[in-house]
């Protein structure tokens, strides 16, 4: 099956809605060429607005970092569906695993944000992904199954169709390690399996799974070349335009 690659840069706690604005406009004209490939940035709340606005006319997407499940309330600091809708993203990451390591995401959280996200028709990216002490004791495969049954529990094919996941090794994020394209595809694979297993093979073999561990344009090629690798959540190399654009173009490369 012939699923589109998605490159998605998550800028974290980065850029300004000044600094995001720029950025926008200086990837514009290198990326415009792309056209078998959705491209996204994801920057901080307070850059959104900017940035969506910036990204008008162009063919890159904008998404968010996160969302909160409930439509309004006493959350302070959280941000609604219907407050992200309103901006103009497309996309949302949900249960990135440094929400999950330092604010508390757990994966009945996550499900509950892809609902919320379903329910106002905004596309989840959703992060799956293990520890180094969980690899090296053989424990990914466990993790990834408990992650993908608690994180999609409840959801329909129809839903799948419109979700995409990022496998995001966690001891390759920041740290400059990546895996081989080989032990990466192994992994994506076994994503695969378990969605096919879950949603029969016809949704299964549809779901987009990005690889979301120190990618950069030097291993891009090599990654999403590989069969269930289906594009990349990338992270420092999406913060400058030349970085990004070449990323994006080397991982459409045959």
């Amino acid at each position: 099956m012939s699923r589109k690659v998605i490159i998605a840069g998550n800028w974290k706690m980065n850029k300004t809605a000044a600094e995001g604005k720029a950025l926008v406009e200086a990837l514009k004209p290198l990326v415009a060429d792309v056209t078998d490939a959705d491209v996204v940035v994801c920057p901080p709340f307070t850059t959104i607005s900017a940035v969506v606005e910036a990204a008008k006319g162009s063919n890159i997407k904008v998404g968010a970092q996160n969302i909160h499940w409930a439509e309004s309330g006493a959350f302070t600091g959280e941000i609604s569906a219907a407050m992200l809708k309103e901006t103009g993203i497309d996309y949302v990451i949900i249960g990135h695993s440094e929400r999950r390591q330092y604010f508390g995401e757990t994966d009945e959280t996550v499900n509950k944000r892809i609902k919320a996200a379903l329910a106002a028709d905004l596309i989840p990216i959703v992060c799956i992904g293990e520890l180094l002490e969980e690899r090296e004791g053989g424990k990914t495969e466990a993790v990834l199954d408990t992650q993908l049954k608690g994180g999609l529990a409840d959801l329909t094919g129809d839903d799948m169709k419109k979700i995409a996941l990022a496998y995001e090794p966690v001891w390759a994020i920041g740290t400059g390690k990546t895996a081989t394209p080989e032990m990466a595809e192994e992994t994506h694979a076994f994503i695969r399996k378990t969605l096919n297993d879950m949603f029969g093979k016809e949704i299964g073999e549809g779901v987009r799974i990005q690889y979301g561990g120190s990618m950069k344009s030097e291993n891009a090629q090599q990654l999403v070349a590989q069969p269930n690798i289906d594009g990349g959540l990338i992270g420092g190399a999406a913060l400058k335009a030349d970085s990004f654009s070449a990323l994006v173009h080397n991982a459409l490369t045959e």
